[in-house]
């Protein structure tokens, strides 16, 4: 393993530590079904999540990815993309444990909460690692599957059960619609491997079926990334789960929807053969380019107009997938290492800062401060840490230079011009300039407006608060740490188009 001497199954390290510690939460509960120990569960998982950040950490500065490790008949690859997005999904499970120790302290299923926390993580670290069609699928339901029961855990709250529902319903079509492209496929080409479906592509004469294969496969990962308009699922989903889920699967679960679409279009439906139009009769970077535009669009729009802060951050989160979509949307065959890596630090960046913004949610819900903008009047007068640590993530959000989220955006859209989509990136800025509005109206509400009335704030959960402070401070550090994300991602990005 490049400069680690470790057997090559160890590549995996990541997902078997998020694995594991769900595994030890099973038997927690087994033996102890009435376990009401939070700090108990809460440290397993976060343990977990930990030891698989550091596992992703130490194999990328050990140089690992660099020569990547296949496993299992090349069904799986262990390489810096891999590796990357493994330490975003394991940062945002242990900032989504923490904040549950108080979020989840009085409620039923605390076990089993985790427990399918550990589990989506781990089905989202298999996903970016995916080499083999087959394997996208599993690992993709791996993820899905605990996220459908996470979304509808409050099982007395009625919004948390519908919300439930209507994602497992969406979820099950958009299954569907997958398995049905990577059948197509499979036909077409002879084979699941994606180094294979590539040979198979450039060699085959039924360009309409696999056309239709390839534009399903894209359809399924624009629902798992919920872009427009594939995207009604998410409003739902997020407003109507725990403030700490709907902060997972709009961060870590959008990311390894990308992550795994990033490496199959790249390497099974390479660019260069669509741009020798040897590929297949639907080119998937036009169509990336229209989901980019209208989920940029679309979003942002969207959270222009609600008038709760849980369904705006919502909305936000689909028009942040319509920046990270510019990644597929400008691979034009020149300077794509550049605009792919830019998507991929821009979603590290996004993983800390939206993960935040939704744990600032989850603590004005402990506080039972209301779901409105107006409820949030004030209230930096109670709270003023958490309060500014929600301004930092917001205008990092909008690409306002307190946060890593200005660079990021910045090396996107400059990717994109580069590339010689100049008009993308200019509907990114747009977008970006509509989404201060909506941002600022929060800002405004808790530093500016007079409380309408008192807040019932009698604690500083210490879970809660360690999570939005960890979170503040690495989107605040980001800035001056670009650096290494931007050579990582980068990296990441070379294994795929190099």
């Amino acid at each position: 393993m490049a400069a680690v001497d470790l057997p090559p199954w160890m590549g995996l390290a990541p997902a078997f530590a998020l694995a594991l510690a769900a595994l030890v939460l099973f038997l927690i509960d087994s033996v102890d079904p009435d376990s009401d120990d939070p700090a108990l569960l809460a440290g397993t998982s976060v343990v977990g999540a930990l030891a698989a950040a550091g596992f992703a950490a130490w194999y990328l500065v050990a140089g690992t990815g660099e020569e990547p490790i296949t496993l299992f008949g090349d069904a799986l690859v262990v390489d810096t993309m891999s590796l990357f997005f493994a330490f975003l999904f394991a940062s945002v499970t242990a900032l989504v444990s923490v904040a549950s120790y108080d979020y989840m302290g009085d409620h039923d299923y605390v076990a089993e909460y985790y427990a399918l926390v550990l589990l989506a993580a781990t089905g989202m670290t298999v996903m970016a690692a995916a080499n083999s069609l087959a394997v996208v699928f599993v690992s993709l339901e791996l993820a899905s599957l605990p996220s459908y029961a996470l979304v509808a855990i409050l099982k007395k709250n009625r919004g948390s059960v519908e919300a439930g529902l209507k994602y497992l319903l969406i979820g099950a079509l958009s299954s569907a619609i997958l398995v049905y492209g990577i059948s197509l496929v499979y036909g077409v080409t002879g084979s699941l491997l994606l180094p294979d479906v590539a040979a198979g592509v450039a060699d085959t004469e039924l360009t309409g079926v696999l056309g239709v294969g390839v534009l399903m496969i894209l359809g399924g990962f624009a629902f798992k990334t919920a872009s427009v308009p594939f995207h009604f699922w998410a409003p739902e989903a997020y407003e109507g789960a725990p403030a700490p889920i709907s902060a997972f699967l709009s961060s870590a679960s959008k990311a390894a929807g990308f992550a795994v679409a990033f490496r199959v279009l790249t390497v099974a439906f390479p660019v260069d053969s669509l741009v020798s139009g040897a590929a297949t009769s639907v080119d998937w970077v036009l169509a990336a380019q229209i989901l980019a535009v209208l989920t940029m669009t679309v979003g942002n729009f969207a959270a222009a107009t609600q008038d709760t802060v849980k369904r705006m951050l919502a909305y936000s989160s689909i028009g942040h997938a319509g920046y990270a979509l510019i990644g597929l949307a400008a691979l034009t065959g020149g300077n794509d290492q550049l605009v792919l890596g830019a998507s991929m630090a821009h979603l590290l960046v996004y993983g800390f800062m939206n993960t935040g913004a939704f744990l600032f949610v989850a603590l004005a819900e402990h506080w039972s401060v209301g779901r409105r903008f107006e409820d949030y009047n004030g209230l930096a007068t109670r709270a003023p840490f958490a309060c500014a640590a929600m301004t930092v993530f917001l205008f990092s959000l909008a690409g306002v230079p307190v946060g890593g989220g200005a660079l990021s955006k910045w090396f996107l859209f400059a990717g994109a011009v580069s590339a010689g989509v100049w008009w993308l990136a200019l509907v990114g800025v747009v977008n970006s300039a509509l989404s201060l509005y909506y941002y600022s109206r929060v800002v405004k509400a808790m530093w500016i407006e007079e409380p309408d009335g008192e807040f019932d704030i009698d604690s500083r959960p210490v879970g809660l608060y360690a999570a939005l402070a960890t979170a503040a401070i690495v989107t605040v550090l980001l800035i001056p740490g670009f650096g290494p994300v931007w050579e990582y991602a980068t990296g990441a990005a070379a294994a795929l188009v190099a």
